[in-house]
């Protein structure tokens, strides 16, 4: 999809991110969108400034874990906008915890979240995307749907089946009109962290959130504009996977070198960021 001016371009969570990254560099390319947030105040600061390049913006509060609220919110876009051209499952959220202590409630709102949430954008815009002569799905993975993490399983479990279930659909879709892309960032300075619900750390010790999104903050080497940047360029080439950062390119490398001995590797480094971060 080489031009995207005049295109429906559909962004979950818009309202910070990633997500308003790419909503307001859309805008300046002169896409028409379609936003939705679980969060209506920060999604009308995006629809605000989005607004200011002159196009068309239709949004809406939606918690993309509700299947008929996405449903919903897809019809009401054919109806404000016309049928979407393209649809990118960004929203997310991160749960830090071990497997021993999860609480199952929390393990379950990852999983609602970041994994059917993006099958139920798929769901409800694969209808309209077909009525295009040029369409294109992204799904937001992570570089922690590449190779596992302590303290993580929950927020992996969700990020592999992101993954698992993209690359099927690919396969399906391939040969029509519709291109799909998986998108594996490593760090992004973003607010996911400080959004998180924190109990372990990855030493499996006691967290402090604060200290955690800090250190996150700390570590993220790529900024919200860059990601949005790479994105919007691979859905212009229809690229099929995407890794976002020297971090996540770095750590597939590992993980496709050593399968079966990258978390000793990785462990070594988790035991050093231990050790200096408490200095």
């Amino acid at each position: 999809m080489k031009n995207l001016e005049q295109k429906i371009v559909v962004v979950t969570g818009a309202g910070s991110g990633i997500g308003r990254a790419l909503a307001l560099q859309l805008a300046a390319q002169g896409a028409q969108l379609a936003l939705c947030d679980v969060n209506a105040d920060n999604l009308q600061k995006t629809v605000d400034i989005a607004s200011a390049h002159g196009v068309k913006v239709y949004s809406a509060t939606v918690d993309v874990s509700k299947r008929e609220a996405v449903q919903t919110f897809a019809d009401n876009v054919a109806r404000a906008l016309g049928n979407a051209s393209v649809i990118i499952n960004n929203a997310g959220v991160a749960l830090s915890q071990n497997v021993e202590t999860m609480n199952r409630q929390d393990f379950e709102w990852v999983l609602n979240i970041n994994f059917w949430g993006v099958v139920n954008g798929c769901e409800a815009f694969l209808p309209q995307l077909r009525q295009q002569k040029d369409a294109h799905i992204v799904n937001i993975s992570s570089i922690f749907g590449i190779i596992g993490v302590p303290s993580q399983s929950a927020y992996n479990a969700s990020k592999f089946a992101v993954k698992g279930f993209t690359e099927a659909l690919r396969q399906e879709l391939n040969g029509s009109n519709i291109h799909v892309t998986c998108v594996h960032p490593g760090g992004i300075k973003t607010n996911i962290a400080r959004n998180a619900r924190v109990h372990n750390d990855i030493m499996g010790k006691a967290a402090d959130p604060k200290k955690l999104a800090a250190d996150f903050d700390k570590l993220a080497a790529t900024t919200a504009e860059e990601a949005a940047r790479q994105i919007v360029r691979a859905i212009e080439s229809n690229q099929k996977r995407l890794l976002i950062g020297k971090d996540a390119k770095a750590l597939d490398a590992i993980q496709r070198l050593l399968p079966n001995h990258y978390d000793t590797v990785l462990g070594i480094g988790y035991k050093l960021m231990d050790k200096f971060g408490k200095r």
